[in-house]
């Protein structure tokens, strides 16, 4: 079948048909619209990642970081913010007279939990669109598969000459839907599944780095009550 042909019996196809299609279609450009800007966005995250932890190990003052990243908090993301929300927290209650260490290590690691929330949330977003679009599709391209076929056997019942060759251009149109149905949702479960491990990937260096961190804020915390008593 060429591409003439295909346009020609979606053309020639019921409304009904014809709606289905057209809500297939755009369900396939938006798979592929999330699956690009995700794989951007996602890309990105990594990437700054790998930089922000490469500058957290090598650096020998973490409140000269924290200020590096509260200039050019727009731009920051992940595990930055995390960081910058952690330690934040830890000077003010420091400030404060908090001087018992669970208690220091319990507020900063809360910050860090709700800006890890928002992080995560982040990333996530839309992918549950790529799930949605991966379940249902097939099942819109199946009830417009359906419903074009009733429609060419009515449409033979009323025929004078029932015949395979009087109901074969109503099925062909029928199962149009079928197949672009599929179209859109193999690419969606495929990219929904990549995705996601991306982003759980991502999401367990995030936390990997938040206990890092929370670590090292512990033995300043300790250090600190030492010096005192």
């Amino acid at each position: 079948m060429n591409d003439s042909n295909l346009i020609e019996l979606i053309l020639h196809a019921s409304p009904v048909v014809q709606a289905v299609i057209l809500i297939l279609l755009f369900m396939s450009v938006a798979v592929w619209s999330v699956a690009f800007a995700k794989s951007n966005q996602l890309r990105k995250a990594r990437r700054d990642a790998e930089i922000f932890e490469k500058n957290f190990w090598d650096t020998q003052e973490l409140t000269n970081l924290y200020h590096h990243v509260e200039a050019v908090r727009y731009q920051s993301q992940g595990m930055a913010i995390i960081f910058a929300e952690g330690f934040k927290e830890f000077v003010r209650l420091k400030n404060q007279g908090v001087q018992d260490v669970s208690d220091l290590m319990a507020g900063t690691q809360r910050a860090m939990k709700v800006a890890f929330s928002k992080e995560a949330e982040a990333l996530e977003e839309r992918l549950s669109m790529l799930a949605t679009i991966a379940s249902s599709a097939p099942y819109i391209g199946l009830f417009g598969t359906v419903w074009g076929v009733m429609h060419a056997f009515q449409g033979l019942s009323d025929a004078q000459n029932s015949t395979l060759a009087a109901v074969a251009p109503g099925i062909s149109e029928a199962l149009v839907a079928t197949a672009i149905g599929l179209f859109a949702a193999i690419p969606a479960v495929i990219a929904y599944n990549r995705m996601t491990t991306k982003t759980e990937n991502l999401l367990t260096r995030y936390e990997n780095f938040a206990e890092g961190f929370l670590s090292i804020l512990q033995r300043q915390a300790h250090t600190l009550e030492q010096k005192k008593d």
